[in-house]
């Protein structure tokens, strides 16, 4: 009992897959960026880890790859838009590290 995976009726130059791949992916990809939005709000790095941010990068980039080699635009869009907010998170605590750092007085 395998779906057929025909054309969308939405686009049809999409497979039903592809689809429901899109869809799919707006929740995995965008969940970083209530952590992202904070960290701006309050212009500190406090609480994030970059370390894990990193990690998580590298497996994203390893996602598109895998999209790439089976040919699933779905796979390979999510996650290069979640590699791009896992860039922007590390960037902005680096930021805001170094803008602490730099504030603090010289012992």
């Amino acid at each position: 009992m395998i779906p057929h995976d025909t054309a969308s009726l939405l686009v049809p130059r999409f497979q039903r897959s592809e689809i429901f791949g899109l869809v799919a992916g707006i929740g995995t990809t965008f969940a970083a960026v209530p952590d992202l939005v904070v960290m701006l709000r309050r212009q500190s790095g406090e609480g994030m880890n970059p370390r894990m941010a990193a990690i998580l990068g590298v497996f994203q980039i390893l996602w598109v790859y895998y999209g790439v080699l089976i040919l699933s635009r779905p796979v390979v869009v999510w996650h290069v838009i979640a590699v791009v907010i896992n860039f922007l998170s590390v960037a902005a605590y680096l930021h805001f590290v170094n803008k602490e750092k730099a504030a603090q007085p010289m012992k």
